[in-house]
């Protein structure tokens, strides 16, 4: 099959842009050759390209196109005007189905016209965050200037041109031509195929595959920590980017100055990372290293002394910086810096920041009731969790939010439980963050994120589709986590209803409000499904039950699970499903079947022993469902099983005799009722 290889070399694309772009370049290119049954096909990205190369058929083949026009019968001039368009005449239509239809041949098409044909428009309607204009006169916007398009197919170009008439015939032109590295191997090189295209690059200090550029960035820094027994600080992100801004990576090391290691490690990574795009490094034990690492975008004439000085002056610049804020900051207290908050907007419906951390203390001060945490402690460091926002260090990093006010929580002496709950309240913040077990951070955590829940939801501001531009989801999974993670027996619904009630006094009866319950659910459910375990027992045993214990619906759902695993609980399950399913239809005809069934009018043996085994049932699933033994629970319910499977094999519950009938299904009925206390068995899948 031909081959074709695509590539768009522009002026440096933004390193966050790039991985989207490959992908829409390859989603545009195989919804518009499609008539060529594109395959094996692939991108890749760079600083200054992405680029395409499939396989395709030679040739579009030909084909029958039919167009259905006026109806028979329609006036004259809807005809005229459907032959008009199309440049036929009336004797070429058909009447079909009492339609005039134009059937014409299309021929076969060869590829490269095809091609030709489809490329300038996909260009031009290429989806970027940000597009731009350049040059005088021009009317093509690319997320950079665009100065070369590659075009090949087997090696021949396709020419085509983005030029229109708006351009006064100016605009580029599809060829075979590339560039190298900027700076090492500049200048066009002619391309043949994909093959040659990419080994030609590499040769001219070009790395297409982002992927090779990663992997040669983590091994390059790691190799170099190693030798001086250090490691890098692991940063996946950072390793992203940086494989963005390069096209030949070369890493080094750089020291230090001694006068900066005295600066928390937090402050020194993040103006790295954010300023200047460095890794930090660690010695054996954990502690911060007086070293850092870059990768540069050249290979040095002489043994890299002057790239790594440079570098080493910048960032002494950077922690001067940091260092001045960090003196400035501990100047003064976080206890005076409370009434700030009153001047930082949290909401325009919500208030201030300072109105927010007043109902963090209320919150805090009952769910330390509630989890026997010290009240004082954790009214303290709700009332001074959010007082970093107001220090030159935040402002400048607001990735450092908590961890500052940790730091200059203990510097102003407060109690270390209250500087580790104002450090750690804002984790977790992703699903690989560990989550704090101090009772105290645990009560500040969950007091942020019931509150911002709670406001946001009343204020109209919950998550819709895609869309939740203030974290709600990640606050709600920040719930569950710390409530799973620590063992806590919380009453949702209560917690919820208290936090409404210190929001200002219009909102506190939003009707969104009563969808919080089921939005944790939800993400509970997710939660639950990442985890691999069965999410449709943690949905059953939800339904018609207005528990939100977080930690006693997961140990009924296992146990659910647990059960269902075995042959009994699966022959329970579809025996339960089929007297619901019996009922069902009944009910329709002339139920509801409710009501106790009566033991004298059981004509059957196996009417009795199912009875007989409800009886036992019954109590025993309630008094292991009080005192939360959900195994006994489900173990107990197991025991239906064979009861259950001889009723429905020698017992017929639409019995002739009206009466019969009616007490078999109120048998039925008692069943599923129990059952249902257990579970909505519905919701099982399988």
């Amino acid at each position: 099959m031909p081959e074709l290889l695509i590539e768009l070399f522009s002026e440096e694309i933004p390193a966050r842009m790039q991985q989207q772009a490959g992908e829409n370049l390859l989603r545009l290119l195989n919804d518009a050759l499609a008539p060529l049954n594109p395959t094996d096909a692939r991108s890749y990205t760079g600083p200054r390209r992405i680029a395409a190369s499939l396989s395709l058929d030679a040739m579009v083949p030909g084909r029958t196109i039919s167009e259905r026009g006026p109806r028979e019968g329609a006036p004259d001039k809807a005809l005229e005007g459907f032959t008009r368009k199309h440049g036929v005449g009336k004797d070429a239509l058909t009447l079909q189905n009492g339609f005039w239809v134009l059937e014409r041949e299309e021929a076969p098409l060869g590829a490269a016209a095809h091609i030709a044909a489809i490329m300038p428009d996909l260009l031009r309607r290429f989806p970027w965050p940000k597009s731009m204009r350049w040059g005088a006169g021009s009317s093509m916007t690319w997320v950079r200037p665009l100065r070369r398009i590659v075009c090949l197919l087997d090696g021949q170009i396709v020419p085509f041109s983005m030029a229109t008439a708006e351009d006064n015939g100016h605009g580029l032109s599809a060829s075979n031509q590339t560039e190298g590295h900027r700076f090492l191997n500049p200048g066009a090189m002619d391309v043949s195929s994909a093959a040659q295209w990419q080994q030609g690059l590499h040769e001219r200090h070009v790395m297409v595959h982002a992927a090779e550029r990663r992997e040669a960035i983590t091994t390059g820094l790691n190799t170099l920590a190693q030798a001086e027994g250090l490691s890098i600080v692991a940063d996946a992100g950072l390793v992203d980017e940086v494989a963005g801004l390069v096209e030949w990576p070369v890493p080094f090391l750089g020291r230090i100055d001694p006068i900066f290691m005295d600066l928390p490690p937090e402050v020194m990574q993040v103006s790295m990372r954010v300023n200047q795009r460095y890794f930090a490094l660690r010695n054996s034990d954990g502690s911060a290293a007086p070293r850092f690492a870059f990768v540069a975008n050249i290979i040095p004439t002489d043994d890299g002394s002057l790239v790594v000085s440079g570098n080493e002056r910048v960032l002494r610049a950077r922690f001067a910086d940091a260092r001045h804020f960090w003196n400035l900051d501990r100047k003064q207290s976080l206890a005076s810096r409370v009434a700030g908050l009153d001047s930082i907007t949290f909401h325009a419906k919500l208030g201030s920041q300072g109105a927010r951390t007043r109902r963090m203390v209320r919150l805090a001060g009952i769910l330390a009731d509630m989890v026997g945490a010290p009240k004082d402690l954790c009214e303290r460091a709700a009332e001074l969790s959010k007082t970093d926002l107001t220090t030159g260090m935040v402002g400048e990093f607001p990735e450092l939010q908590g961890v500052m006010g940790g730091y200059y929580a203990r510097h102003d002496g407060e109690h270390a439980d209250v500087a580790q709950a104002i450090s750690e309240h804002y984790t977790p913040r992703g699903p690989g963050d560990e989550v704090p077990v101090a009772p105290v951070s645990v009560v500040v955590g969950l007091a942020d994120r019931f509150d911002m829940l709670t406001a946001f939801f009343a204020a109209g501001e919950k998550p819709s589709g895609s869309g939740d531009p203030f974290g709600l989801r990640r606050a709600a999974l920040g719930i569950i986590r710390l409530i799973r993670e620590n063992g806590l027996r919380l009453d949702l619904v209560q917690l919820f209803v208290l936090a409404a009630q210190a929001l200002p006094e219009p909102l506190r009866d939003a009707p969104d409000l009563a969808l919080l319950p089921q939005f944790i659910a939800e993400r509970l459910r997710v939660q639950v499904r990442a985890e691999g375990a069965r999410h449709d027992c943690l949905a059953a045993i939800s339904v018609d039950n207005d528990d939100t214990d977080i930690v006693r619906l997961l140990a009924r759902a296992q146990a659910l699970q647990t059960m269902l695993e075995t042959e009994d609980g699966k022959n329970l399950l579809a025996a339960t499903r089929r007297a619901a399913n019996i009922l069902r239809i009944e009910d329709k005809k002339d139920g509801p079947h409710e009501g106790t069934p009566d033991p004298a009018l059981f004509a059957q043996e196996e009417e009795r022993a199912l009875y007989a085994t409800l009886q036992t049932v019954e109590p025993a699933v309630e008094q292991a469902f009080a005192a939360e033994h959900f195994a006994d629970a489900m173990r107990a319910a197991a025991s239906l099983r064979q009861p259950l499977d001889r009723f429905f094999e020698d017992v017929t519950v639409n019995a002739p005799e009206v009466a019969l009938r009616q007490n078999r299904l109120k048998l039925l009925s008692r069943l599923v009722r129990m059952m249902r206390m257990i579970a909505d068995f519905s919701q099982i899948e399988g």
